[in-house]
Formats: structure tokens, C-alpha cells, sequence
């Protein structure tokens, strides 16, 4: 048998893609093959997510060897249509199984959460190395979202996959302190030390003129002359409050100094142009989901970023959005667990506010002192800028991933 290679991409999305489930392993596949390792991926072939006509099942980019598989892929947008999706790429992974014998090691990550089985099964034929990336804690966000019933087939299905995969892994990258510390409380079999925290992460582009940002015809619409603008990006799905921050934005309706920019897709973006639109919220604007220069233009537009969980989210999921807010040097306000990582890198550096779900009175007084205080806003966003630097950028948090592939590959790789 020819000789292995060295780590594997195992997950839905990949490059072309520009959603961060894509981007994230992508940037990670990168650097190792970088630091000197041999990488494939295994993902999905692109559609929903993918700008190009026409993408090759096989290509080598940038030195990863990638394979696309074609699978059933419906609408996301209900549950049935995601089991669906979720099954039939598991299920074509898995019919390539043999492709993980080529590897030494396997990085196969939460979402779709059957998806991990296949690579615990490759442990047990072929010995593989098995890095677990949680994006997300399943079952029990599924439970809190109300996705699924506790006492559900599913929910028993994704007990059984944890059980099986965590008893394989090798380690287990949590995205922050919180959520390892309710994996090591919620999944006996892991150790302390199979668990890594290590954070998503944003590519660092500058910070860019926002009157040349204005330019861009998207945004025409929207005036700059000395008002605040509040921002959210990316999804706003079952995972996300809005509640907090509609009842917000409601209590700045005749505010001309204050607008709320939105873009991005998921199930409660429906919902809240519904209610602006109802409500005659004339100081809201939504578009969809942005990338590529709309998206930095609309980073720069903005004053200040607004990112929320749903309440009991706080340990099972962190969004990745909140590292290219802090990447443009503004200040954020996050409606998440104040014990959360992001919570305490803003309230500790002077770099934004954290409050609870539900708590309008704390994030409308957040925004009065941003809308009256420009100083003070400048200076939480530098501060912002300063913590992004300092612990998320592309470069720092994918060289956490060489030094731990280093170690379980030491063998080969010692320093």
C-alpha cells in the first residue's frame, strides 16, 4: 500500500464556498498545507453558497488535493429539509469511506452531526487519527431551539454518534472556554486534555475610508451624516435572539440619529421584515446575505455591530460574525451569556457591552452613549481592533491547529 498522507477535510462545505463553515476549514487546510503537511478534502459539491458556474468534482488547489461528492441538497430552511441534506451527504461520505485510509489523520467537524460517524468508524478500520471540530454542542442545542424533542429518535440517534465519536477522537477543538467547559461536564468519556480551545477566526483586510464604503450603490440609501449606524450580519435563524433587539429598534423609531443596518438570510430575517415593514420601521434597512467587497463596504459603513444567541446557547455555540466585527475596529454589543468569552474580551478591554437575553433597557442605553459619545465609540472600537489582533486572526488561531496536528502526527513532525 502506498504511503499515507497526512490530514483529511472531512465537511459539508469547502472551498469555493464563502459561507464560514466553508471558509473556516479552508483557511485551516491552507496553513497545514503550509507548515509542510499533505491535505485533502472530502465536501460537498457547492451550490447554495458558490459564485462560480461551473466547479470541478476533482482539482488540486493551492496544493489540497479536494473531492466533491454530489448529494440531495433541499431547501435549508425547515428541518426536514436539513435531515434530508444532512443524510444523503453523510450517507455519500460514507460509501467513500475508503478514501480515509489514505490518511493519517481525519478533521471532521459538528455540522451535519451524523457526518462524525463516518469518520469514527474510519478510527476503528483504519486507525486513523480523529480531530473532532464542535461548531456546534448537539443534541442539546436541537433541544433548546425546540429543532427536536429530547425524547426523539433524532435526539437518541445523536446521543448514540457522540457516544461512538468521542470515544474515537484523539482531540476535540472547542470554540471557547465556555463550551469546553460544558463538554468536559456534559461528556464523561472526554478528558481535559482531549479538549482544545481554539476560536474561529477572521482574515485581517484593514480598515478602509467609510466614505469610500458609502460609495458603494448598495448603501445610497443610507445616511452617514453623524448618525449612528447599528449593524447585524450573517444568519438570523433559530440560533439567534432578535426579540432583544427588535424591541430595540422599536424605542428608536422617530430617532433620526440612530439606523439599524441588516443582511444576511435564516428563518427570523423573514419575521423581521415582516415588522418592519408592518410597523413602519422606516429607520431599518435589510439586505441579504453579503460577501466578497459588499460585505467589508458594509463593515465600514457601520458604527457598531450587534451580535446575539438564543437564550441557553451561550455553552453550545459561538458566532464566528463577532471576529470580523471586532477585525474593523468597531465596537460590539453582544446579547449572549456574560460569562462567554466574546462577553468578558469586550466588557474587560473597554471594547463594547454584553448583556442577557431580554435585557432592551441595558442595550438601548448602549447604543444612547455610542450615538452621543463618538469619542468613546471610537475608542471601544480601537480596543476591539486590539483584541481581534490579538487573539483572532487568521494567522494566530490556524498556527494553534499546526501545532496541535504537530503533536499528533509527532512521529514525523518534531520540532
Amino acid at each position: 500500500m502506498s504511503k499515507k498522507k497526512d490530514v483529511l477535510f472531512l465537511c459539508q462545505y469547502f472551498y469555493p464556498e464563502y459561507v464560514s463553515s466553508a471558509t473556516l476549514p479552508f483557511d485551516t487546510a491552507e496553513a497545514l498545507k503550509k507548515a509542510g503537511f499533505s491535505v485533502g478534502a472530502l465536501s460537498g459539491y457547492p451550490k447554495e453558497y458558490n459564485l462560480n458556474d461551473e466547479v470541478p468534482l476533482k482539482e488540486t488547489y493551492k496544493g489540497i488535493e479536494i473531492r466533491r461528492l454530489k448529494y440531495i441538497q433541499l431547501k435549508r430552511s425547515n428541518i426536514i429539509g436539513r435531515l434530508i441534506n444532512y443524510f444523503s451527504f453523510t450517507f455519500s461520505v460514507a460509501l467513500r469511506i475508503n478514501e480515509l485510509r489514505k490518511y493519517r489523520a481525519v478533521i471532521v467537524y459538528s455540522n451535519p452531526p451524523v457526518l462524525p460517524l463516518v469518520a469514527a468508524l474510519a478510527s476503528k478500520l483504519f486507525d486513523t487519527k480523529i480531530v473532532f471540530v464542535s461548531y456546534d454542542v448537539y443534541p442539546e442545542m436541537a433541544h433548546i431551539t425546540n429543532s427536536i424533542s429530547e425524547g426523539s429518535i433524532i435526539s437518541k440517534m445523536m446521543k448514540l454518534v457522540n457516544k461512538s465519536v468521542f470515544k474515537h477522537v484523539n482531540k476535540v477543538v472547542a470554540l471557547s472556554n465556555e463550551m469546553k467547559a460544558y463538554l468536559l461536564n456534559h461528556r464523561s468519556i472526554l478528558s481535559k486534555e482531549q479538549v482544545e480551545v481554539i476560536p474561529n477566526w477572521y482574515e485581517d483586510k484593514g480598515i478602509s475610508d467609510a466614505k469610500d464604503a458609502s460609495k458603494n450603490k448598495l448603501f445610497q440609501s443610507i445616511k452617514n451624516d453623524g448618525n449612528l449606524i447599528v449593524s447585524y450580519f450573517g444568519n438570523m435563524g433559530i440560533c439567534q435572539d432578535l426579540d432583544t433587539l427588535v424591541d430595540a429598534i422599536r424605542q428608536f423609531k422617530d430617532d433620526r440619529k440612530v439606523q439599524f443596518l441588516f443582511a444576511g438570510h435564516g428563518n427570523k430575517m423573514d419575521i423581521l421584515k415582516e415588522i418592519v415593514q408592518k410597523e413602519k420601521l422606516n429607520n431599518v434597512s435589510i439586505f441579504d446575505f453579503l460577501h466578497g467587497q459588499d460585505f467589508q463596504d458594509a463593515l465600514n459603513i457601520s458604527d457598531c455591530f450587534v451580535v446575539s444567541l438564543a437564550k441557553g446557547l451561550t455553552c453550545l455555540a459561538v458566532p464566528s460574525k463577532t471576529y470580523s466585527y471586532m477585525m474593523a475596529s468597531k465596537p460590539v454589543i453582544a446579547i449572549m451569556g456574560e460569562d462567554s468569552d466574546i462577553a468578558k474580551d469586550l466588557t474587560e478591554n473597554n471594547a463594547g457591552y454584553a448583556m442577557e437575553v431580554g435585557e432592551t433597557s441595558k442595550l438601548v442605553n448602549s447604543i444612547k452613549e455610542l450615538r452621543n459619545d463618538k469619542e468613546k465609540c471610537r475608542n471601544m472600537g480601537e480596543n476591539c481592533r486590539n483584541v481581534f489582533l490579538r487573539k483572532y486572526t487568521k494567522e494566530h488561531c490556524t498556527q494553534q491547529y499546526v501545532n496541535m496536528l504537530r503533536k499528533i502526527l509527532e512521529d514525523k513532525y518534531v520540532k
